[in-house]
């Protein structure tokens, strides 16, 4: 099994135990339409969600990439968000709009994400 499908099936239990209902998007990524990794939703609150996990202390992400969570959840109605962790962290989420933009990508780091991640507590 590759290894950002195994993350986002960790995220989407996580969800699940948080009380939202979670899927993954299958082909998320493969398609010629945008989607993100996992959409979930609980009440009136959706979200989808652009999956990254690693061992190391940096997280780049393709301006392509972001552009789609934000194309797809802008038809969906839904909040995006970037689920993050680190290898010994949490899950935390951020905002697509406070990524660092670099030339063609946009850099997440792990100090940041553990000061300004948002957990999952915090989104119910």
């Amino acid at each position: 099994m590759p290894k950002g499908s195994r993350y986002e099936r960790e995220l989407v239990d996580l969800l699940w135990k948080s009380g939202f209902a979670a899927v993954r998007v299958a082909g998320s990524g493969s398609s010629s339409h945008p989607a993100p990794d996992v959409i979930a939703g609980r009440g009136k609150t959706l979200f989808a969600i652009e999956v990254k996990y690693s061992s190391g202390e940096r997280i780049y992400l393709g301006k392509e990439e972001v552009n789609d969570l934000l194309s797809f959840s802008n038809r969906m109605g839904a909040k995006p968000l970037i689920g993050v962790r680190f290898r010994g962290t949490e899950w935390r989420f951020l905002d697509p709009s406070l990524l660092k933009e670099r030339r063609n990508t946009y850099l997440i780091e792990r100090e940041e994400v553990i000061e300004n991640g948002i957990r999952i507590q915090e989104i119910l």
